[in-house]
């Protein structure tokens, strides 16, 4: 017989799992199996036991912010992370003397207010992100130099594809009008643009094939995926969210360097932001220490890792929503709740990155920013320090380009693309960098892919409600979750604002 489902005060219910049915019954077959083996008997390592009031899954962005929202309330919180580092889907590389290059998040704009705000008060500086010179632009043999301060920004103005380029950014920048952020599946076109892929919507909105292979090139980096592996709705929804309150959403915004989130850096590298937190939070982050399962009852939560065992009022968990079903949960999730992680995969980007002695494309008046649709490098940005001491230059490899780039197996084949599409566009200095790193954000098991979680077509408005929504004494925090800068740093920061405020209210 199946347990009930158990009802919480705030009107949530949540049931048995199947997987928790069936998985109960297997984990009591095998106790019982080992209880009758030969030398087995010895008690399971002990865990330490802690309690606060808010327990909180993950050390990046969100989860930090959540813990020190909660802690400048008078309240306690613990923060448990399965890895070694604190930092999420932030991580800083060291490439001597001092200085650093970003391997995962790196930019920030303008209405990115929670993020700027919060380093502000951490002391973490920011710089311009280097624009001066000429962007270069590579399709189908074409080779264009062009200023991003045109009238199309960082997009080259290719006369091939600048007609159905007007139009189609356009039309996008007025759907998202039409798109609630804190609710997209209520747009008045919610049904209909959320049965069709963004790769429908431009095979019909647009004349040039070049054009169409730019909106795939421009795809790769924004989500990590190929635009038939996107809902219209959801990309929509994305534009929409690039903004605030005051300022409505536009692809421009998204997608350019000047004016756009692209403009400006961390002096220190954005993964500082997070170790500044949490060393403000001393011993109440715990390392180390994958949490497997997450107990409620009518009294509390408990969290529970390897480690440690966290009794709290209240939990967030602030990971990414394919990471989320990966915890054990008693009593089980509700359907509408499993059947959102089961739809929301996190998009497949690789950045690779070479150093050099100097940024010498500066040299020869470019400024590093590339777009190519020759794989398996689709855009470049330099990255290099702010006083120019190195040059770093760094790449997106996204979507079908990154699995491409993995199928290839050995590091020293993925390594040969890549500065093979570096020379291309730089010059033969670039075959020699002085370090390189590639980081497929795929293969991290605390991650499972980058830069955000994608949706394809209709999951939004079959499930989109649940994902903000509490279960019980749960609430859900990350960068997925944000209504504005989804995605971004901004959003998770903004995510952990507001999962902090809910369970706030409750205590």
């Amino acid at each position: 017989m199946i347990a009930p489902a158990m009802e919480f005060k705030d009107g949530t219910t949540a049931g048995l799992s199947r997987r928790r049915l069936f998985g109960a019954g297997a984990a009591a077959t095998a106790t019982a199996a080992l209880s009758r083996a030969p030398g087995v008997g010895a008690k399971p390592k002990r865990r330490h036991r802690r309690r606060a009031d808010v327990a909180i899954v993950g050390a990046g962005f969100a989860g930090l912010t959540a813990a020190r929202e909660v802690d400048r309330k008078g309240h306690s919180a613990i923060v448990i992370e399965a890895r070694d580092r604190v930092g999420g889907r932030a991580l800083n590389a060291d490439i001597g003397d001092g200085e650093i290059t970003e391997r995962g998040a790196t930019f920030i704009g303008p209405t990115q207010d929670r993020v700027i705000a919060l380093a502000r008060k951490l002391k973490v500086a920011t710089f311009p992100t280097y624009n001066s010179g000429e962007n270069l632009y590579l399709a189908d043999g074409t080779r264009l130099r062009y200023s991003a301060s045109g009238p199309t920004g960082i997009a080259p103005p290719d006369p091939v594809i600048l007609p159905d380029l007007v139009v189609f950014v356009t039309r996008l920048d007025e759907m998202a009008t039409h798109v609630p952020v804190d609710a997209p599946w209520t747009a008045p076109e919610a049904a209909n643009w959320d049965a069709q892929t963004l790769q429908q919507f431009v095979d019909e909105n647009t004349v040039s094939p070049r054009f169409r292979k730019l909106a795939s090139v421009a795809a790769r980096p924004i989500f990590g995926a190929e635009p038939r592996e996107l809902s219209l709705l959801f990309s929509v929804f994305y534009i929409a969210a690039s903004g605030n309150k005051q300022n409505v959403g536009t692809f421009e915004r998204n997608f350019n360097t000047a004016g756009g989130a692209q403009e400006s850096r961390f002096v220190g590298g954005s993964q500082l932001i997070c170790e500044r937190l949490a060393k403000r939070l001393g011993r109440r982050v715990i390392l180390n220490s994958p949490v497997h399962r997450v107990i409620q009852d009518k009294h509390g939560v408990t969290v529970r890792s390897e480690r440690v065992e966290v009794r709290a009022k209240r939990a967030i968990v602030a990971i990414p929503p394919v990471l989320t079903g990966k915890i054990d949960y008693e009593p089980g999730l509700p359907e509408g709740r499993v059947e959102l992680i089961e739809r929301f995969p996190q998009g497949n980007l690789t950045k690779v990155t070479a150093v050099y002695e100097t940024p010498f494309w500066r040299d020869d008046g470019l400024s590093g920013q590339v777009i190519s649709d020759k794989g398996p490098v689709s855009i470049t940005f330099d990255d290099s320090p702010p006083d120019a001491s190195k040059g770093v230059v760094f790449g997106f490899v996204g979507g079908d380009e990154s699995r491409a780039l993995a199928s290839l197996g050995d590091a020293n084949a993925r390594r040969a693309a890549v500065l093979a599409n570096f020379v291309e566009f730089f010059g033969p200095q670039a075959a020699n960098p002085t370090k390189y790193i590639e980081t497929a954000w795929k293969r991290e098991s605390f991650t499972r892919g980058c830069p955000v979680g994608i949706m394809a077509p209709g999951t939004l408005t079959a499930h989109g409600p649940a994902i903000r929504r509490p279960v019980g004494r749960i609430h859900w925090a990350g960068t997925e979750t944000s209504t504005f800068w989804n995605g971004y740093m901004d959003g998770a920061v903004r995510s952990g604002e507001r999962a902090a405020a809910e369970v706030l209210e409750r205590l």
